[in-house]
């Protein structure tokens, strides 16, 4: 008998492998089951053009459109991720598309933010006091994410230990369909912050349009008269309803109340809830320390790029070129003032 028939004879095919032998089919994604009120089921209808009835077909046209137009690019499927997606774009197609693929763009070539994210790894930035989550949400519904940049240190650690904090914290957030719908609010408080350290967040403004998440308010405190310079110049290269959502308040905290009610801020914005407590979303964040090395800690598919292109997202710019315009902004604030 020659050896290809012996090979055949003694090797059993796969139809003669019993049913314990088979191989196991890859295992079907969780199932979407929504955890939204009947509220926030009507709010969503209302301003994101979600239809209940319409959710699942929609996650579905924006599955099949990832897997014709970026087959390579290695991303979660499940419905409930990229409903963040179509959420954070109004259900249009094309630009949650577009914003999932900034999103992994991001991912991609931002290595020192996005590798090995998980918060043991940035507990110096989490003892800093650096950001928290305030303890109870806006009249509207909205987390409210406080940053200060003064208790950074430069010496210490570089900007993008806080970055990464920052996007640590838009990650848990933004797994709360709750969040999804109502959005996020942004308080930072600029006291004593120099120029030169403000200038430390040119790359991260650069790269802000590659995450699903609604950012409703942006309100600054305590901002030296310097910023108000930066923020002009800033101010033209935003979207128009982005730039509308920036306040600078100064040091005047009633201005800042009639956005953010007093019985939700700490004292010290003049607020009735106590003291500001970093701790608990800090212990909120290190709970979940096994969820991001599962996100953010496994290697990166060699295939994960678009038709055989570096993934980057649309308009994206280079460390490089973030550096030249922020030499450049420094320096005409700089005569102006």
């Amino acid at each position: 008998m020659s050896e290809e028939s012996d090979s055949l004879r003694t090797s059993p095919s796969v139809a003669s492998l019993s049913e314990n032998e088979l191989p196991l089919p890859p295992p079907e994604p969780p199932g979407y089951v929504c955890s939204l009120t009947e509220d926030l089921v009507t709010k969503a209808r209302e301003e994101l053009q979600e239809k209940p009835e319409w959710r699942l077909r929609d996650v579905q046209a924006l599955r099949d459109m990832v897997r014709k137009e970026y087959p390579y690019l290695s991303t979660s499927l499940d419905d409930a991720f990229l409903l963040r997606f179509l959420r954070a774009r109004k259900f249009d197609y094309d630009r949650a598309l577009q914003l999932l693929v900034n999103y992994h763009g991001c991912r991609r070539s931002w290595p020192e933010v996005f590798n090995n994210l998980r918060p043991s790894a940035l507990k110096d930035v989490l003892n800093s006091g650096f950001l928290t989550v305030l303890p109870h949400t806006d009249p509207r519904g909205c987390h409210v994410l406080c940053i200060r940049p003064d208790r950074w240190i430069p010496s210490n650690y570089p900007i993008t230990e806080n970055i990464r904090a920052v996007y640590l914290t838009l990650e848990k957030l933004i797994q709360s369909e709750e969040t999804q719908v109502n959005g996020i609010v942004i308080l930072a408080d600029y006291k004593g912050v120099s120029l030169s350290k403000a200038s430390h967040f040119g790359p991260f403004i650069a790269k802000k349009d590659g995450f699903p998440i609604r950012i409703k308010a942006v309100h600054i405190v305590n901002e030296p008269r310097i910023f108000k310079g930066i923020f002009a110049i800033i101010k033209p290269f935003l979207k128009e309803k982005i730039a509308n959502r920036f306040f600078l308040h100064g040091s005047d905290l009633s201005s800042l109340h009639t956005n953010l009610p007093r019985n939700i801020l700490p004292k010290e914005y003049g607020g009735t809830d106590g003291e500001l407590d970093t701790a608990s979303w800090n212990a909120v964040l290190l709970a979940s320390e096994d969820d991001f090395v599962k996100e953010f800690c496994q290697p990166v598919p060699a295939c994960d790029s678009l038709l055989g292109q570096p993934l980057l997202p649309e308009g994206l710019i280079s460390d490089a070129q973030c550096e030249d315009s922020m030499r450049a902004v420094k320096s005409q604030v700089y005569s102006c003032y």
